[in-house]
């Protein structure tokens, strides 16, 4: 028990510490300590005195550490608030966790702007970092600084952190350029269905990569004789596979033809990384990809990834349900471009500004401002498509505005078996959702919000759809444990607070 006790305590501390932006030598020079011995106590190799405790959490200015272990996150939302002012969009958590991944290609430093400060990040980063890879937050704690090994130490990857994250099957490309075998756990994340991994293992299969899963990890073999013979056709026009193939294309010395890849967002971005990095990619934003890899890539590089299309709906949604007039700054439009045009249909009014580029240099971003509208449901079903249609993240935001809506809205989430079950949690705040079955929801509106207590949903988006709607209900509303929001959005109930929210944190102690 004291064992488990002090792995929490550690835990705790390295978590307030990455998100400080310190190092473990910064941290322990401010206690007046070693770095040997901040390492001790993150590890739970050290008996921490409250004492101790209270002085770390003075220094990282973290509560949390000061209460010691005081379980799951809570928000307490006080409802029937209208939104206003402009908040900014951040960058793309999918983009940052794929650069992660990606940065093992390279044998430089890699540094990454405004990294998202996310779960997602630290679960990946927390697997890098056990593996060998050195990271540290720099420039106060907005970029990323990642450094690999010479050689891997993948006999002690951090499980734990890896079964949390889906995007752990995106190791898959870039490790088979490391090494001949090793073994990945089973990707974890949020519970949205089975979600098949065989559509890697044909997009992989080309470049001599051979997997068998068994004993709850992917056991992988790297045969190096076996390279594309003909294009790479990917049965699943899935992102994190499209990703997977890049990787495993970006360290081969010759054109590989990749066909019905993504074109989405983080897609993107990776190409625009991976040319960063000397990679020579024809029909960036097409479905055919032609890739000229390197055989060695050792390079010092700098980029900065895109800003989250879903963050930027999450907050749209958030003006939309509250009756708001908000702007919405560094909305990457390509990316939102259909799900406006369905909006507008709805009868949305909104203004868009000027078109400017990203800081990447290629994204085209604008300013959103979104007012208060009489909103009617829309003549068609709405349903995800593969980018350029209405984004497959997006789709849950549309409960929320289809119950704003007068008449009848018909949603159908035909990629996930579980996610629609979720989104008829918003009954218990008034809503008129009926599940037809598994893929399909009839949204009744217009909605009488009205409060309550619940825990959050399991899945990212439509956890954000249920604070969405409590911002929206007169009265106070409780949201328990949202660590599932906190995997993909940064400090999100704080910046909905600075436009007029009023959403607390709270813990059980």
């Amino acid at each position: 028990m004291a064992d488990d006790y002090l792995a929490r305590i550690g835990k705790l501390i390295r978590d307030a510490r990455r998100h400080r932006g310190w190092t473990q030598a910064q941290l322990a020079e401010s206690l007046g300590t070693s770095q040997s011995a901040v390492n001790r106590m993150e590890k739970g190799h050290q008996n921490v005195s409250l004492e101790m405790i209270a002085r770390i959490g003075e220094a990282l200015d973290s509560e949390i550490i000061s209460l010691g272990y005081s379980g799951p996150m809570h928000l307490r939302v006080v409802g029937g608030r209208p939104l206003s002012g402009s908040i900014d969009v951040k960058t793309s958590k999918n983009a940052c966790v794929a650069l992660l991944c990606a940065s093992l290609l390279n044998k430089g430093r890699t540094i990454l702007r405004r990294v998202a400060r996310i779960e997602e990040v630290y679960r990946i980063l927390e697997v890098l970092e056990s593996i060998g890879v050195r990271s540290r937050w720099i420039n106060e704690g907005s970029d990323l600084e990642i450094v690999p090994p010479m050689a891997l130490d993948l006999d002690s990857m951090d499980e734990e952190a890896a079964r949390r994250t889906r995007s752990v099957i995106m190791l898959l490309g870039p490790l088979m350029h490391r090494v001949d075998s090793f073994k990945l756990p089973y990707a974890g994340g949020c519970d949205l269905g089975t979600r098949t991994v065989q559509p890697h293992m044909t997009a992989l299969r080309p470049f001599g990569l051979e997997v068998l899963a068994t004993n709850g990890a992917y056991h992988a073999t790297v045969d190096r004789d076996v390279s594309p013979e003909r294009p790479v056709v990917l049965t699943e026009r899935g992102d994190t596979v499209t990703e997977n193939a890049l990787l495993a294309a970006a360290r081969l010395d010759r054109e590989t033809i990749i066909r019905n890849a993504s074109s989405n967002y983080m897609v993107q971005d990776l190409c625009f990384f991976l040319e960063r990095l000397g990679v020579e990619i024809e029909g960036i934003g097409t479905t055919t990809l032609r890739v000229k890899g390197r055989a060695e890539i050792d390079v010092d590089v700098d980029y900065a990834p895109s800003e989250d299309p879903v963050e930027a709906m999450s907050l749209v949604s958030a003006a939309v349900v509250t009756s708001s007039e908000l702007t919405i700054r560094r909305a990457p439009i390509e990316f939102l471009e259909i799900e406006l045009a369905v909006l507008g249909e709805m009868g949305l009014e909104y203004d868009s500004g000027p078109e400017y580029a990203a800081d990447n240099g290629r994204t085209r971003l604008v300013d959103l401002t979104v007012k208060p509208s009489k909103l009617r449901s829309p003549i068609d079903k709405i349903h995800p498509l593969p980018f350029p249609g209405l984004n497959i993240d997006n789709v849950p935001f549309f409960a929320a505005i289809a119950a704003m809506a007068e008449g009848s809205t018909l949603i159908h989430d035909w990629v996930y078996e579980n996610r629609a079950i979720y989104l008829t949690e918003l009954n218990r705040l008034g809503a008129g959702v009926k599940l037809l079955d598994p893929h399909r929801l009839l949204v009744e509106g217009p909605t009488r919000w009205r409060a309550s207590e619940m825990m959050c949903p399991p899945a990212l988006r439509p956890a954000v759809v249920i604070l969405l709607a409590m911002m929206a209900a007169e009265g106070t509303s409780v949201l328990r444990n949202v660590y599932v929001i906190n995997r993909g959005y940064e400090a999100l109930a704080e910046r909905l607070n600075s436009v007029g929210a009023q959403i607390e944190i709270f813990r059980d102690i």
